[in-house]
This record gives C-alpha cells, structure tokens and sequence, in this order.
C-alpha cells in the first residue's frame, strides 16, 4: 500500500495575502487589518490593468461607478486612519470627499493614477499600523464633525472591511460595464 500523496503548497507570492504568514511590525492583533489591505490592493491592481478609462463613469442599473469606487477606495483608508490618529480630517481631505461622486474627466492615464493613489493609500495605512500600539486599541475615537462613538480597532477593522466592500463591488460593476 502506498502512502497518500497531498498537493505542493503553492508559492508564498501566489497566496492570499493573509496566507503569507505575519507582516513584520505589525502587531498581531492588526495583522488582519493589514492582510486585507494588501490583498485588496493586488486584486484591484491586476482587476485594473486593462480596464478603458471610457468606462469609468458608466453606472449600469443605477450603481456606482467604477471611477467613484476608484476614488472612494484611496479616501476612505485616508479618512478612517485619520480618525485612528485622533484627527480631524483637513480641508484638503474634505475636498476629496465632495470630489468622490461627480463623473470623473476622463483621460489616458485616470485609471492607473487612481490604483496608484489606492495602492499609495495602503502604503500609508500599513506604516500607520506598524506603529500603532495594541493597548491603543480600545481607546474611543470620534467619527466625522458630530463626532460619533468608535474605537481605534473599529475604525481599523472598519478601514478593511469597508475597502474589500468597495472592491467586490467595483469588481462586479467592471466587470459588467466590459461586457
């Protein structure tokens, strides 16, 4: 009788990134959060690299745009890590708030400015969390100008799940928009 044989494990760099093993600084309780962020920003980047910045703006059914989750991705990380840090969001992050949901001009080079934008995003969250401190972690933060309850884990927590909903709802729309 011979002995079972099981599948090679792929290669680390084929993997799902919370299949890689931990991220180095970052604290255990947040590695989560930083898993989800990098695997977001590989399957929004290989979704984008073909995609025709004609079809930015289409809306099939009603829905948003790619373009809006495109901008909305990268601004959501900003401003979630913002009220993590105990901040209000500047003007500047205000203007790109407003900015999200008109149509996008549309040019060459929009769709690849705008993964960049994300995947810079990510950068930016993934150094935020490797020096955050997990006994931070409980502390109460307070959301937009009424100041609503949350936490420094719920806002990081919220960060993640809020991009991968972004994400499967851009990939859906880019999808159907290519059709």
């Amino acid at each position: 009788m011979s002995s079972p044989t099981f599948p090679t494990a792929p290669l680390p760099e084929t993997r799902e990134a919370w299949l890689r093993g931990p991220l180095p600084a970052v604290p255990p309780l947040l590695q989560p959060v930083a898993h989800a962020l990098l695997q977001a920003r590989e399957e929004l980047t290989a979704a984008m690299r073909a995609f025709p910045p004609a079809l930015l703006n289409e809306r099939p059914g009603g829905v948003a745009s790619v373009g809006f989750h495109l901008q909305h991705l990268a601004g959501v990380l900003d401003r979630t890590f913002t009220y993590a840090r105990a901040e209000a969001l500047s003007e500047s992050q205000l203007a790109a708030l407003a900015a999200e949901n008109p149509p996008l001009a549309i040019e060459a080079e929009t769709v690849q400015q705008l993964v960049q934008r994300f995947g810079a995003q990510v950068d930016s969250a993934l150094a935020q969390l490797r020096t955050t401190d997990e006994a931070t972690l409980p502390q109460v933060r307070g959301v937009g100008r009424a100041q609503l309850p949350s936490t420094v884990i719920g806002l990081l927590v919220h960060a993640a799940e809020h991009t991968t909903r972004h994400l499967g709802q851009l990939l859906v729309t880019a999808k159907w928009v290519k059709m």
